[in-house]
Formats: C-alpha cells, sequence, structure tokens
C-alpha cells in the first residue's frame, strides 16, 4: 500500500511518528527497521552502527545510530530490550535502507517485557495506515528510492 508514494506495511509495528517498525520474527526477536518516511526525509544512508549484541537497552535510548547525506541521529528504542543482531548486510551496504526500507532491518532485539507489553505502545494495522497516512499528507512527504 502507498501514500503520497511511502510504502506502508500494515502488519508491522511503528513508533507514533513513523520513523521505525517493528516486526515479530519467528525466534521471538524483533526486527526493527526504518520507515519509507525515515529514509526519504534522512537522505542517502552512508553509515550504521548497532549497539554491541547483549547490551540492555532501556527504552528511549538508541539501539542504533544513523549517519546520512544530511542528518545523523539515533534509531529510537520504543522498550526495554537486549540487543540480539545486528544485520550485517546494512552495516556493509547502509544504502539498503534506502532501497529496501522494510527488507532491511537494523538490528534484532529481545525485549524484556512478553511481547504483547512491549507492542503496546506501538500502532499497527488501520490505525496505524490512518496515521502514516496523515503524516505524509500533512507535511507533504513524497517517498522515493535512491538508487546506489
Amino acid at each position: 500500500m502507498l501514500c503520497n508514494g511511502c510504502e506502508f506495511h500494515p502488519e508491522l509495528y511503528y513508533d507514533v511518528e513513523f520513523q521505525i517498525w517493528v516486526r515479530v520474527e519467528d525466534d521471538g526477536t524483533l526486527a526493527i527497521g526504518m520507515t519509507d518516511i525515515a529514509q526519504t526525509i534522512a537522505g542517502k544512508i552512508m553509515h550504521v552502527r548497532v549497539r554491541r549484541p547483549g547490551t540492555l537497552r532501556p527504552a528511549g535510548k538508541p539501539v542504533a545510530t544513523i549517519e546520512s547525506s544530511k542528518w545523523a541521529g539515533p534509531v529510537p528504542n520504543p522498550f526495554e530490550c537486549t540487543i540480539d543482531a545486528a544485520n550485517p548486510e546494512v552495516l556493509e551496504q547502509p544504502a539498503l535502507l534506502n532501497q529496501h526500507p522494510y527488507g532491511a532491518w537494523i538490528a534484532r532485539v529481545r525485549p524484556m517485557a512478553p511481547l504483547a507489553q512491549a507492542l503496546a505502545g506501538l500502532v499497527t494495522g488501520e490505525s496505524a495506515r490512518d496515521g502514516y497516512c496523515a503524516r505524509v499528507r500533512n507535511e507533504d512527504i513524497h517517498c522515493k528510492r535512491l538508487a546506489v
């Protein structure tokens, strides 16, 4: 599904600003990635740094840092978790986040709280779609994928 050219996946969980998405993996970890909105605003991603596996991250503290041609900043962490893994493909080729924002996860984490409690602060489904589409319309964001 698209809103102003920005890809949206209703099965994922999103932070309320629609900067990150979260996907529940079969092994119980949660994959965290950048939304199409975030990669468009950031511009070409040049560097990704993920905290060391095993590191405990409180809610609100970043799990990773991203540097782009326009911006440098944290990948928000919506819940307390332990870093399980970094995506080696993204570390090697950071611009994958621009090309495939929903296929290129940044980090996998293990929530400290039960899954339902960890995901409770995120939005999904129809309410996420409504908020996502409202943000791109209100801020006149038109997503584009950057070639590498």
